[in-house]
């Protein structure tokens, strides 16, 4: 199972999936993070993913091949986190065959009926409940 994790800005939020990942689950799956920015990709580099990619080109062809995209709402957002998601990217996320796992946590003028508010320690901990339920 590939997971691609992808995140912007300081890669905080991918950094923290990742981690909680290789802590619950090892090293058997594959996670390949995928940064906006280098910054974000060497942050989920080091919190424990397989292979990194930055930049445009590197989301849409990792966005065909992987079985689960976990992000921020944000990813499916053009000019989300500051304008470093780009329409192709967003499409390329929303249009890939994967799995979507979405932490609703965004900076946008946006707003989510029904979403509780939890802290991110609590939303990561239901990301890794997901993905184990998928393996």
């Amino acid at each position: 199972m590939k997971l691609m994790v992808m995140d912007g800005q300081g890669g905080g939020i991918g950094a923290a999936v990742i981690k909680g990942l290789r802590q619950s689950i090892g090293s058997d799956p594959e996670i390949l993070a995928l940064g906006t920015n280098s910054i974000a990709t060497s942050k989920m580099m080091k919190a424990g993913a397989n292979r990194g990619g930055t930049g445009e080109n590197a989301i849409l062809c990792t966005s065909r091949i992987a079985d689960v995209i976990i992000g921020p709402l944000g990813i499916l957002m053009t000019n989300a986190m500051m304008g470093e998601v780009t329409a192709q990217m967003a499409s390329a996320v929303s249009s890939s065959r994967a799995t979507k796992i979405l932490i609703p946590l965004t900076q946008e003028k946006v707003r989510l009926v029904g979403f509780s508010g939890e802290p991110l320690p609590h939303l990561v901990n239901r990301v890794i409940e997901m993905v184990k339920e998928m393996m």
